[in-house]
C-alpha cells in the first residue's frame, strides 16, 4: 500500500529519470529534430574549451548597443513589439547611470552563459543544460513551460513563447510553450570553432576595435584571455558564484 512517504521518496527518483531520458533523447532522436550539439569538451590540442564574450562598455555607444539587438533579431528571428510585456528578449539594451556625474552608458544584456547556472540546476526535465564547451542551451523538444529556469536566472536573461509562430530560421528553431534565451550564436561556433563572430559583435567591431571579443576562456593564448589578463573585467553578480562567460569591462 502506498504512504505519503513513498511518494516523496519516488519525487527524486522520478526527477532523475525525467532527466535522464532526456539526455538519452541527445543522442538517439534522429539527425536534424534535436535543436543543438552537445558541443566539444577540448579543441584539436586536447585543451578545454569554455566560449565567452568581453564587452567593453567604453567603447559602445546607446546605437551600438541597438545595434547589437537589432543584430540579434535578425539572426535568430524574434521581433519586439511596442509594449508587449510578453516580447522575446534574447539581448536586451541596459541603461546605467552614476547618481553622482549624471554619467549614462549601455550594456546589452543576455544570457551570461554561466559556469554554475541556476537555470539548469532547476530545470525538471534537463531541457535547459550546458554544452561541454560552457554554452548554456534550452532545448526545445524537451522543454515543458515550467518557467522554473527564468525565475532561477538573476540576469532576467530568458523569454518564454506565448504565441504560434511562423516563418522561423533553420539556425533558430522556436516554438510556442517554450523558453528561450541568448545561444552564444551557437550554430556560427559550431560551424567556425575560434573563428565565429556573434552576431552582436558582428555589428558593432569596426577594424581592431573590438568592443566585443568573442574567444576561449581557457586558453591562455587566446585575445579574449590576454585582454582579460591586461585590462580585466567584471562579471555581473560575483557574489553568487555562478563564473559568467560573459566579462564587462569599464564598469
Amino acid at each position: 500500500m502506498s504512504t505519503e512517504l513513498d511518494n516523496i521518496e519516488l519525487r527524486p527518483a522520478r526527477r532523475r529519470f525525467l532527466k535522464g531520458a532526456a539526455a538519452l533523447a541527445t543522442t538517439l532522436v534522429a539527425p536534424g529534430v534535436m535543436l543543438y550539439k552537445t558541443g566539444q569538451a577540448a579543441n584539436d590540442n586536447g585543451k578545454s574549451i569554455r566560449w565567452g564574450l568581453v564587452i567593453d562598455s567604453n567603447a559602445m555607444s546607446e546605437s551600438d548597443v541597438d545595434a547589437c539587438v537589432s543584430a540579434c533579431q535578425r539572426e535568430h528571428g524574434w521581433k519586439t513589439t511596442a509594449n508587449s510585456a510578453t516580447d522575446a528578449q534574447w539581448v536586451r539594451k541596459v541603461s546605467l547611470r552614476d547618481a553622482e556625474s549624471g554619467h549614462q552608458r549601455f550594456l546589452p544584456m543576455m544570457c551570461q552563459h554561466c559556469d554554475n547556472p541556476p537555470c539548469v540546476d532547476v530545470c525538471p526535465t534537463g531541457a535547459s543544460f550546458k554544452r561541454a564547451d560552457g554554452i548554456v542551451l534550452v532545448n526545445r523538444h524537451t522543454c515543458i513551460g515550467c518557467r522554473y529556469c527564468m525565475m532561477a536566472c538573476p540576469y532576467k536573461a530568458r523569454s518564454f513563447i506565448h504565441e504560434v509562430l511562423r516563418d522561423q530560421l533553420p539556425v533558430a528553431p522556436r516554438g510556442k510553450g517554450t523558453v528561450e534565451s541568448c545561444t552564444l550564436c551557437v550554430h556560427r561556433i559550431d560551424r567556425d570553432g575560434a573563428d565565429a563572430v556573434p552576431a552582436c559583435a558582428e555589428a558593432v567591431n569596426r577594424g581592431d576595435r573590438k568592443a566585443i571579443l568573442f574567444g576561449n576562456l581557457n586558453d591562455p593564448q587566446s585575445e579574449i584571455s590576454q585582454r582579460l589578463r591586461q585590462l580585466g573585467a567584471l562579471k555581473l553578480r560575483a557574489d553568487m558564484g555562478l563564473n559568467p562567460g560573459i566579462r564587462y569591462q569599464g564598469l
